[in-house]
């Protein structure tokens, strides 16, 4: 009985020692003030384009090379698949809820490739985490 009173008047007496030994010339801490406003700095507008500049006239298009994008509507679904010369190599789905997500041909090698085994040639599902 006498350890818990004598620990009980420790634990009270310990914080109010621990304040009588500050020093009594201590000065609370300025409040600190806002930064000065930065200068404003003003852009010079974007000029207004209603149709892109043309290409140098050394550059021709290749309609060979442009993506081929079909849209498929199921139900409240929306699949677009995109296509090389032909040969599709993404997927883009927009479910109704949720966010978009892409199938891609796997390459090996730096080529497409199929070995064979059914779904190995698609990756798993990917989604746009960070976009620019």
């Amino acid at each position: 009985m006498h350890q818990i009173i004598f620990t009980l008047m420790l634990s009270i007496a310990l914080p109010i020692m621990a304040q009588s030994d500050q020093p009594k010339d201590l000065q609370p801490l300025p409040e600190l003030s806002e930064p000065p406003p930065l200068p404003e700095q003003s852009e010079p507008p974007l000029p207004e384009l209603s149709e892109p500049p043309p290409l140098p006239p050394d550059i021709e298009l290749d309609p060979e090379l442009e993506p081929e994008i079909t849209i498929i509507n199921r139900g409240e679904d929306t699949i677009e698949e995109h296509r090389i010369n032909g040969e599709l190599y993404m997927i883009k789905v927009i479910p109704r809820i949720g966010l978009p997500y892409y199938l891609v041909r796997n390459r090996r090698g730096g080529e497409f490739s199929h070995p064979g085994d059914v779904g190995s040639d698609v990756s798993a599902p990917m989604w746009r985490i960070l976009e620019f």
